[in-house]
Parts: C-alpha cells; structure tokens; sequence
C-alpha cells in the first residue's frame, strides 16, 4: 500500500513539473531600440520576425518575442527590463547603447547600465542565454569616444563569458540600398542582412539549449 502511494506521489510529481522538453516552446526575447523594433519597416520585415521564420524553417520549438522600442536608451532599457522579465525568457539578445551613442552618452553609464541589464536577466533566469549585439557610432563625436564605445560590446562580452554580435548592422550601414533614407534605420532588405548576423550567433545557441 505504502509502495502504491509513493509512486501515486512521483507520478504526480513529473506530472506537475515536466521541467523544458523538445516538445515545449522556449521564449527568445530581442530586447532593444528602434532597429529591434522595426522602425520604419512592417513588423513582418524586422529582423526578430525574420529570425522566427529560420526557427519554423528548421521546426525548432521556439517562440520569438520583439521587445524592440524605438528611441530606447540603455537607462530607459534598465527600466523597463524587469516588467518584461515577466514571462520566462529562455534565450535573451540585448540590442541596447546605439542612441546613448547618438547622444554622446558617457560610455562608463552606458556600460554600467548593459551590466545591470545582464544582472537582472541572470538573477530572474540563471539559466537563461544571454547574446550582445554591437553597434558602432560615427565618429563626428571623436575617435576616443568611438573606439570607446566599439570597445564597450567587447569588454561585456567577454567579463559576462557571453556571445558577442560585434556589429548589428554590419553589411547594411552605410548601403544606401539597404537603408532607409535617415542612414541609421535598415530598410526590409536591410533587416534581411541583420538577421543573417544575428543568425550566426544565434543558431549554435538555439541548439545547446535544444540539446
């Protein structure tokens, strides 16, 4: 009687936490500015809905949530990041600094508030991946100040042991066929080169947490 009950209790048990499976969808969450968001282009043409299309292409279980929001600074990120820590995140791409560079931010509050960004996600969900995206400034503010920030992503990503996108935009900046007529905003053909690059990181991420 004992033994029928305490296996009554461990069935229970898995049935109540399955814990993640293949069969169960895991959330990426693209936290960032304008670029995230998809300023300028439909939402089906931002580079997050691109991504999800690979996912669904390979029939991976993965859901994809846009947390672009266009005129975002990293400060404005730090405030925001624990209401949308709400739901699980399972994979977690910060696109974060571009328009604190636009502004000529100091570089030490830029990266002190991408560092407590990471923080948060890690003390909400230690299991979490977490991947950086670069951006790059012009250099109208001054070459320190640009290779500062450039330098900034790099410094991040290797004191948190995280993969690094060094240039969101690489391939599409500066293309006038690939960006909008601002020349900071990619056009829908311009989205399709940054999701190639944020794909190549992405991908062998996806597949450790499959795995």
């Amino acid at each position: 009687m004992k033994h029928t009950i305490l296996l009554t209790i461990i069935s229970l048990f898995f049935t109540c936490n399955p814990g993640y499976s293949q069969d169960e969808s895991a959330n990426i969450l693209f936290f960032g500015d304008s670029i995230t968001a998809g300023n300028g282009v439909d939402q089906d043409e931002a580079f997050p809905a691109l991504i999800q299309e690979k996912i669904d292409s390979l029939g991976w279980n993965f859901e994809v949530q846009n947390g672009g929001l266009s005129g975002e600074t990293s400060a404005g990120g730090l405030r925001r990041i624990d209401w949308m820590l709400s739901k699980p995140v399972d994979v977690f791409v910060l696109e974060l600094g571009g328009n604190d560079g636009l502004r000529g931010i100091d570089v030490g509050s830029t990266k002190e508030n991408l560092q407590k960004i990471i923080d948060k996600v890690r003390e909400k969900y230690p299991g979490a991946q977490i991947i950086l995206a670069g951006m790059q400034v012009p250099p109208n503010l001054g070459q320190e100040y640009t290779n500062s920030f450039r330098q900034m992503y790099t410094d991040l990503a290797e004191t948190n042991n995280i993969p690094l996108i060094p240039f969101i935009l690489e391939g599409a900046a500066l293309n006038p066929d690939l960006m909008q007529d601002d020349d900071i905003h990619p056009n829908a053909e311009g989205h399709k080169v940054v999701a190639d690059n944020v794909w190549e990181v992405l991908k062998p991420v996806l597949q450790k947490v499959r795995s």
